[in-house]
Formats: structure tokens, sequence, C-alpha cells
């Protein structure tokens, strides 16, 4: 069976957050999901609803800190929470492709599949006062009057790293499902047991050799000043120095 989904590469999104713009744009404008609103678009603490979200962490300590880009969405889980709880059979996934869905005709916005869903992945539309969630971009999926190229979810098609992998991850042969197996591919929380579609690449650290004429480069951001040491601490040699 053909199960659709999203492969996140966390190696090369630099969190711009196109993917999120790209989104709201599509879904918006697209008789599918109906328009996201927006309840506090410019104030602060801007709030709406949002089908893709980019949460930015922190990671270690200082000085050794990293920062990481964590993209997330709907994961179209093959085993969906949200599906059986759903009182009037409004949330749903679909066979033929894996895309878990909602019919918003259904829907009586009662937030039991949100209550549901581990990883806060369902929106509820204030405004239109139902659960909505990505859709894949279904419309565009199979909409013949696209370019085959286009035929591909808003975020894909928005993020100028290649950081987001489209296809079906039962397919051997496809991308996606050779980037899962060549690079370690994760999915999220399986504890939960709802075994995510979508996947995440693990990121990769790359050590860098530098020699002691480059790192005294006056314009070198790694230069170490020789008149203060750190305390407690040996001085470096410029012979050796690696950095992450």
């Amino acid at each position: 069976m053909t199960q659709l989904a999203l492969v996140i590469d966390l190696n090369v999104c630099v969190g711009c957050h196109a993917c999120v713009t790209n989104c709201k744009e599509w879904n918006t404008s697209s008789p599918t999901a109906g328009p996201l609103s927006d309840l506090n678009p410019y104030g602060a603490d801007p709030t709406g609803t949002f089908f893709n979200r980019v949460q930015t962490y922190e990671i270690g300590e200082f000085p050794d800190t990293e920062t990481l880009h964590f993209p997330k969405s709907c994961l179209h889980c093959e085993e969906p929470p949200c599906v059986p709880v759903c009182p009037t059979g409004a949330s749903y996934k679909r066979k033929e492709d894996g895309i878990v869905l909602v019919d918003y005709d259904k829907c009586i916005g009662c937030k039991y599949c949100s209550w549901a869903c581990p990883y806060g992945a369902r929106e509820f539309d204030e405004h239109h006062r139902v659960m909505k969630k990505c859709t894949l971009c279904v419309d565009r999926l199979y909409d013949a009057t696209l370019a085959p190229e286009e035929r591909r979810p808003a975020c894909v098609r928005a993020c100028p790293t290649g950081a987001r992998l489209f296809g079906d991850i039962h397919d051997p042969d496809s991308e996606v499902s050779r980037a899962i197996r060549e690079q370690g591919g994760y999915s999220l929380m399986p504890e939960w047991g709802t075994n995510p579609a979508n996947h995440y690449l693990p990121r990769r650290k790359t050590r860098i050799r530098l020699h002691a004429d480059e790192l005294e480069r006056a314009d070198n951001p790694l230069k170490i000043d020789r008149q203060l040491p750190q305390p407690g601490k040996a001085e470096p040699s410029l012979d050796d120095v690696t950095s992450w």
C-alpha cells in the first residue's frame, strides 16, 4: 500500500520559515483547506492556524552549543490515534495514499482528535470552528492542470535548501525510502505506537582541521588570542587545532 510522507533533513534546515509561509499562503487560497485564520498576526505574540511550524532549540551548554531547527506538522501516522476517537468520523485515513484528513462538513469542533494526538499537530480554527491539519497539499498532488514537478506539497516546493523530501515511504526505490535507509532516518516518538509516516534525517557533524597559518589570519573568527589564555586551562597548540 502507498504511504505518502515527508522526510525532513535536520542537517540542512536553516529555520528560514519558507515552508511555513508557503504552506500558509497555499492553504489559505486553496478551497480544500479553507482560509487559515490569523487572530493576532501583527502583535507581540502572533497566533492563528498553522499546518506547519518550525521550532528552534539551543542544544548544549555554553560555549559548546548548537542551534537546531525542527519543522513539525501532522505526521500522517499509519496508526493515527486521532481517527478512532472522532465521534462523527470526520477524521479519517485514506486507503489509496495514507494521507490523514478531516472532513470539515462532519467536524463539530469537539477537539477529541487534538487531545489524542501526541504530537500537537491538530489546529482548531477559531473562525470556522473546526479542526484542521496538514493535508500534504492533497489538492496539488492530484491536480492534472499542474506540471508534474509542481504536484508536491507547498512546503517542499518552497524549501530553499532541499531539506524536505516527499514520496512513498513504502516504495523501497523512492527517494524518501533511500534517504531513510541510507542516512538513518527515524520517526518521532515511536514509543506511542502510532507509526508516524513522516521521518527525520539526523544532524551530522563535520570535523574541520585547521592549519596554524589559517588560524592566525586576522579575519579568522576562530583565531586564538595567545595573550589571553583561559583561566585554569593550558594554552591550545596552534600546530594541531580542530573545530566542530
